[in-house]
């Protein structure tokens, strides 16, 4: 199998990468971003739909580019490589995600021109603090009232919510709190009367909210999909997420990889470079090829996150996810003990890597619960 980028994708890879390279050339401009309002530039924000990839993923017939797995792969792993704080991740590849997935074409016809254009954006809001990592344990409820719903309930770490005018908000229309039928989406305004975000700054220096819904009434138009039948897209949609997830780590170890080997040939000690030391040389191999397990498990992601039978896609996704987390923790831990005390400051740009990646191992499931699935749902351990 041809795991090359075809011509088009690697002139995306070299435009997004010079963008963010421009960008974000060092930690002051990033710390600039995110001493933003909204923890962004708007600026930075809109230069992203010039560029087009605001548009990427969707339909040409709905105004996008048509662009698949692969083209948002390239994406995430430049942006990732550059630690660029935009919502991409958050309005385009989850919110947008569930527009691709289960809106009508009039739904479509009214939000994806402003999400696409850079003057709006979307949060996927589906976590609930008692859920961890199971997408369907919905405790927030919608009851049917004339013209519509009211939705009532809390939603926890809804990312970049603060910055949406749009929210997809899951809610419970039926069923008890762990069924996986009942389940409804709904497209919520962010300035909807009785909606609440409190927003507060991530581990990794982004945004999130938790979102309060009380008494909060939307319009039957408002349903994303059908009634009752949300868990399959919302189970697609953080199965893209996962995609985007892998491939912006690889993005993220490839450059802190780069600054330990830089580190290490300049750094001296006992008047030679410490790169001179094999010990240290090993560990800079090691992770290389924690690196390239990565690299190989993000295009592996990739290429299954259409598959057709959805346990097969699972079982992929989740085998992806275990191995890029390991990577991930591996590969910041030694960069960490390879640079000494200046790794863990804030002064240093490798630290705020390891901190987006100690994020990314804990974002839509951790190692163990990813290596519980695999092992369960490929028979090596009991269900029961």
């Amino acid at each position: 199998m041809n795991f090359d980028l075809s011509d088009e994708q690697s002139l995306l890879q070299d435009t997004v990468r010079r963008w963010a390279g421009a960008t974000y050339p060092g930690l002051e401009q990033l710390a600039a971003a995110r001493g933003e309002p909204l923890g962004f530039s708007e600026a930075r924000w809109n230069e992203l739909a010039e560029l087009g990839l605001l548009a990427l993923p969707f339909a040409e017939a709905d105004g996008g580019f048509g662009g698949g797995p692969v083209e948002v792969l390239v994406v995430a792993e430049a942006l990732g490589r550059a630690l660029a704080p935009e919502p991409y991740f958050a309005s385009v590849v989850l919110g947008g995600g569930a527009l691709r997935l289960a809106a009508s074409q009039a739904q479509k016809d009214a939000l994806l021109p402003g999400l696409m254009d850079g003057s709006s954006r979307l949060a996927f809001a589906h976590s609930e603090a008692q859920a961890r990592y199971d997408l369907q344990d919905v405790a927030t409820t919608a009851r049917p009232v004339e013209g519509g719903f009211r939705l009532d309930g809390r939603k926890s770490v809804v990312l970049n919510a603060d910055a949406a005018t749009m929210l997809v908000v899951s809610a419970r229309t039926s069923g008890a709190r762990r069924d996986d039928d009942g389940i409804t989406l709904f497209l919520v305004p962010a300035d909807a009367a009785g909606l609440t975000r409190a927003a507060y700054p991530t581990h990794d220096g982004g945004r999130a909210a938790d979102v309060t819904l009380a008494d909060v009434f939307v319009p039957e138009d408002a349903v994303l999909g059908a009634v009752g039948e949300a868990l399959p897209v919302i189970e697609r949609v953080v199965e893209g997420g996962i995609v985007a997830l892998c491939a912006e780590a690889v993005g993220l170890m490839e450059a802190l990889h780069e600054l330990t080997v830089d580190y290490l040939k300049t750094r001296k000690q006992f008047g030679v470079a410490i790169g001179s030391f094999q010990a240290l040389q090993h560990k800079a191999v090691d992770m290389f090829v924690a690196l390239e397990q990565a690299r190989s498990m993000a295009l592996y992601a990739t290429m299954m996150v259409e598959a057709e039978d959805a346990e097969e896609r699972r079982v992929a996704l989740s085998a992806a996810k275990a191995q890029i987390n390991r990577s991930a923790r591996m590969v910041g831990q030694t960069a960490v003990q390879l640079h000494g005390g200046i790794g863990m400051t804030m002064e240093y740009i490798g630290a705020h890597h390891f901190r987006r990646l100690a994020t990314i191992e804990l974002t839509f499931g951790d190692t163990p619960f990813h290596t519980r699935r695999v092992a369960s749902e490929t028979g090596l351990v009991s269900v029961d």
